[in-house]
């Protein structure tokens, strides 16, 4: 495997001084580079997955433009589930559309698991690809959370309301309790293939799990979430949970042994250390300030990363992902002035 050279933001999670804050963006392969653009008029999102060559391409392309301290994996949270029977398309404009939505326990005793070796050959590749030949920063992995995956392999694709995911949680819980243990079995199994082949944090992706209250996260949730980090950080690397319009179970992902807790860009990181947190956290600018003028845009910059650095360890990130209509010069400024401001 080659030499990590920048290693900054595996050392601000183990606590270190760094030179500076380090620096990425959920969503930076893809959607607003134009490289990537001219790919999707050719190849669909599962195409490019599936050729562990353009996959890499994609996910450097962002490393190498804007001069982030980190790389993220050129894929999506529904790559592991076509292999144990959900029947997924990614529509344009829609999202996750399933076929064969989870409506009892027989149609969860019809998953399959993930050997991924066999099933996704090459995500492996792609990874193999990277850390060997190209990469000098850290290569993200990630998976999504059980919930999330969840919500859509129940709903049958996205939601406002996860009504048909909760009333699932209510009225059955022996359903819901096996489709949460197989999901994080999946999630395991899939993390680890990803860390052995090179990936040097693993990212879960709890992206809907906000709309679930306190009491609910805490008996249908947690437990299942402890599990899989648990079982992620037995392969020896950081582990961060990201989720969206979490501010209310903030304390309860303190608890679980994640190494850092990214913010969305509801809640100031000001805010988390007040209310307890003691992990790295990552965050937390809003997404749409980048389509904002460059003035509006700096003091911005200035507010988290002063938080950032009067509350670390911090890693700076959006507090969602990157819009199509970011321009990538204004990505590249902002990776610049995160690296030049923070400078030690």
């Amino acid at each position: 495997m080659r030499t990590i050279k920048n290693t900054t933001i595996l050392d601000t999670i183990k606590g270190k001084e760094t030179s500076h804050t380090p620096v990425w963006f959920m969503r930076q392969a893809g959607r607003s580079q134009p490289e990537y653009r001219k790919l999707k008029e050719k190849y669909s999102l599962f195409d490019i997955t599936h050729q562990p060559e353009l996959a890499a391409y994609v996910t450097h392309l962002p490393v190498d433009q804007y001069n982030t301290d980190a790389a993220v994996l050129y894929k999506d949270i529904m790559t592991p589930l076509k292999p144990i029977g959900v029947d997924v398309e990614i529509k344009s404009g829609i999202g996750p559309v399933i076929s064969n939505p989870i409506t009892c326990y027989q149609d969860v005793e019809k998953l399959a698991h993930i050997d991924p070796k066999r099933d996704v050959p090459y995500v492996l590749d792609t990874i193999e690809l990277l850390t060997k030949e190209k990469l000098d920063v850290p290569l993200i992995g990630f998976t999504g959370a059980p919930f999330t995956l969840a919500s859509y392999m129940i709903e049958g694709g996205p939601s406002k309301n996860y009504n048909q995911t909760k009333a699932m949680m209510y009225r059955d819980e022996a359903t819901w309790f096996k489709l949460m243990d197989h999901l994080v079995d999946v999630s395991i199994n899939y993390t680890k293939a990803q860390i052995e082949a090179g990936a040097s944090i693993i990212q879960i992706f709890d992206s809907w799990v906000g709309a679930l209250s306190e009491k609910d996260y805490a008996y249908y949730i947690k437990p299942s979430m402890d599990k899989l980090v648990r079982g992620i950080k037995e392969n020896d690397v950081p582990v961060i949970l990201f989720g969206v319009g979490a501010h209310h179970l903030i304390h309860q992902w303190n608890e679980l042994p994640i190494d850092v807790l990214g913010l969305d860009f509801r809640t100031p990181i000001t805010k988390a250390r007040q209310m307890g947190v003691n992990k790295t956290l990552q965050g937390n600018l809003e997404p749409a300030v980048l389509l904002a003028p460059w003035p509006v845009i700096e003091e911005r910059l200035k507010e988290v990363l002063d938080q950032g650095l009067a509350e670390g360890p911090h890693i700076f990130n959006l507090g969602h992902g990157v819009f199509p209509e970011v321009k990538p010069e204004t990505l590249r400024k902002v990776a610049s002035f995160v690296h030049e401001y923070t400078k030690q």
